[in-house]
């Protein structure tokens, strides 16, 4: 069996590797000069050695058991700490801090509330999460479960808050800080466009998969280490990683797909299967249908990428080793969350709402400085990412006023301002690159900048629906005759996982047979 896979994401080459291991004839097809579509690290800055994860910059959802099965040689790194959340206390600037240690979270709980009430609500509220999670853990590399069996593994008030009714009433009732509210919520809006009341439940969706990844952990190398061992894995295989080739057209029918790549004069392959690992928008133009899958995605967030020559002081006191080694949020309260929702909604431009824009900022090089070359490790130079919430595609703010919006919101919790502190490039620019949703959009072929190709979908069939058909079994299927979907618009996709590769292979190997 031949298998053309378009597009070479980290999911094109796990499903790559698989088909090929299984002795299956397979190319994977990639535009750039280069595999890893987001998952890649890269040298933005000229003359500085930092090797920064410019798109994607954590691994959540990749199971172990994928890991190993792979054979990947990859070291993915945990952080102690969770968050640190700035605020304004009683007697000065504090913060919010959450971290593997028990009792001091509790502590920084109490030192906000005043009691324990809220870290309780806080413990049984993931505890509650921790149910649905070990529910569908196990099935992520599986057939798709039923909506009804995943039902009846978990109490109603659980299904109800996480699932059934918007999650903003389940932290509007189990919590009262406004704050710790914000915390919990900002999970349900990375890539997000949404309010936690939402009627969609989008935001639900997105809460679930981003705790049903565990604690999200760093890469040591950064993400491009991911997909060089995505790469070596389907080489060693037998797949054929061709880049610098444009598909311009996919063409199926019941014997077949045809693809024509537009690099090469239009050169026409045949393959007896496809697999899509570009958006599904794109996918729909590529065949000439656009629009088959519905509206055209709209991402909504702000990357910034930043080499300082050491970490900023917090106004909190705060060591910065901690507040930085997790995610700092800033101008992320429910409330603010919400108020900056409705006016941009609304058709207000973020730019011209006062206060701290939504973000939040973590530092790759506090946990694995191998990004950097030695002698920039050994100055004690670190890099920051920052990423935005609610920065919409279409959204007329000009760049350059998002990134010092988001710089001066951020400065709010520093106890000096930021940009002195940047690292100069060798044309003597500071090292800060601002990504918003059209860059992603010209820079990855993402329709609209959306990180995950479309809003994510439940991780189950419908009801207690039964599907007979693999594609559907596994959640990859399409609108079209042989082509099946291996990227982040799959079921199941999103995030950096590979679990819509496994489950795009394993589709088809049971389509082969």
């Amino acid at each position: 069996m031949r298998v053309i896979v378009v597009g070479g994401g980290h999911n094109a080459l796990v499903a790559a590797t698989y088909l090929a291991r299984a002795g299956h004839d397979v190319e994977v097809l990639e535009a750039k000069d280069h595999v890893g579509g987001a998952a890649v690290s890269e040298r933005p800055f000229p003359g500085v050695d930092v090797r920064l994860s410019r798109y994607s910059y954590l691994v959540s959802l990749l199971p172990d058991a994928l890991a190993d099965d792979l054979g990947l040689d990859l070291e993915l790194r945990h952080r102690q700490v969770s968050s640190c959340t700035p605020y304004p206390g009683p007697g000065g600037p504090a913060a919010l801090v959450v971290t593997d240690d028990r009792a001091a979270t509790r502590a920084s709980f109490r030192d906000r509330t005043g009691d324990d009430a809220e870290h309780d609500a806080w413990e049984s509220f993931y505890a509650d999460a921790q149910v649905l999670v070990d529910a569908l853990a196990s099935t992520v590399l599986q057939p798709l479960p039923s909506e009804a069996t995943v039902r009846d593994a978990v109490p109603d008030t659980v299904w109800r808050d996480l699932v059934a009714r918007p999650l903003g009433e389940a932290l509007e009732r189990r919590f009262h800080d406004d704050l710790v509210r914000g915390v919990v919520a900002t999970d349900a809006l990375i890539g997000t466009f949404a309010s936690l009341r939402e009627t969609s439940l989008v935001q639900n969706r997105c809460f679930l998969y981003h705790v049903l990844g565990g604690p999200w952990r760093v890469p040591v190398g950064g993400m491009g280490a991911v997909t060089a061992a995505l790469a070596r894995a389907a080489r060693e295989a037998g797949a054929r990683l061709t880049t610098g080739a444009r598909v311009s057209a996919v063409e199926p029918d019941e014997a077949g797909v045809t693809v024509r790549t537009a690099d090469d004069g239009e050169q026409a392959r045949r393959a007896d299967w496809v697999l899509s690992g570009v958006a599904p928008a794109t996918l729909d133009g590529l065949t000439a249908r656009g629009g088959a899958s519905g509206p055209r995605p709209v991402g909504a967030q702000l990357k910034l990428n930043m080499v300082l020559e050491r970490l900023p002081r917090l106004r909190s006191g705060v060591d910065p080793a901690v507040a930085f080694a997790g995610t700092l949020h800033s101008g992320e309260g429910y409330d603010d969350l919400e108020r900056v929702h409705r006016a941009v909604a609304a058709g207000t431009p973020l730019g011209d709402l006062p206060g701290a824009p939504p973000g939040e900022v973590y530092c790759h090089t506090l946990t694995d400085d191998s990004i950097l070359s030695p002698a920039l490790a050994a100055a004690g130079v670190h890099t920051l990412t920052y990423f935005g919430l609610h920065v919409r595609a279409d959204d007329p703010t000009p760049r350059d006023r998002l990134v010092a919006q988001a710089v001066a919101g951020l400065e709010t919790h520093l106890a000096e301002p930021l940009a002195p502190l940047l690292l100069r490039d060798a044309r003597g620019e500071p090292c800060l690159e601002a990504k918003v949703p059209l860059d992603v959009e010209a820079d990855l072929g993402m329709p609209g900048g959306h990180i995950f190709h479309g809003d994510l979908s439940w991780p189950w069939l419908p009801g207690d629906a039964v599907a007979e058909d693999p594609a559907r079994r596994w959640g990859v299927a399409t609108a079209y005759p042989r082509v099946l979907v291996c990227g982040s618009g799959a079921v199941r996709g999103g995030a950096v996982s590979g679990i819509a590769g496994h489950n795009a292979a394993h589709a088809l190997l049971e389509l082969a047979d």
